[in-house]
């Protein structure tokens, strides 16, 4: 196969970069960019971990091809703080106790932004909703909510 020269707008920023058409976003994102705040966890969609907002919807990078995503905006766990300030939702998953382990946080992380972007104030019914394709093995999930909960406010 041979590699194809691509455009991909990262966290504000616009790369050029070489991929061979097979590459997923979650390749690129963590080899080619050196952004490893985007997680593998089962490659399948599944998981969650590999959460990360592609035009400010939530997408498992594992399953898309970098190829594909041309034109988009690609927003990483790394691309919500700013100046080194972090995002209110993650302060809240600070104050909340909701990161345990890490491994789910940064998919459940953008999953609740691109949740409270829509939907500034939802109910704990919307959040469960909201991050349900999301799996954590820390928990019973209620700090989670409740950090959601916490960055509505």
């Amino acid at each position: 196969m041979v590699k194809q020269e691509i455009q991909l707008d990262v966290n504000g920023k616009s790369y050029s970069i070489s991929v061979f058409p097979q590459e997923t976003l979650l390749e690129v994102l963590r080899e080619n960019l050196g952004l490893i705040g985007t997680k593998e966890g089962c490659s399948e969609g599944e998981c969650g971990v590999c959460t990360v907002l592609l035009d400010g919807l939530p997408v498992r990078s594992c399953l898309l091809l970098a190829v594909d995503v041309r034109g988009g905006k690609i927003t990483t766990i790394e691309g919500l703080s700013e100046k080194g300030v972090l995002h209110p939702i993650q302060k809240a998953f600070i104050e909340h106790g909701a990161i345990q382990c890490g491994f789910c946080t940064p998919g459940m992380i953008l999953s609740a932004k691109a949740l409270l972007d829509g939907n500034p104030f939802p109910s704990e019914e919307e959040i469960r909703i909201g991050l349900s394709g999301n799996l954590c093995r820390c928990t019973g999930y209620i700090k989670i909510f409740k950090a959601v909960q916490g960055a509505a406010l």
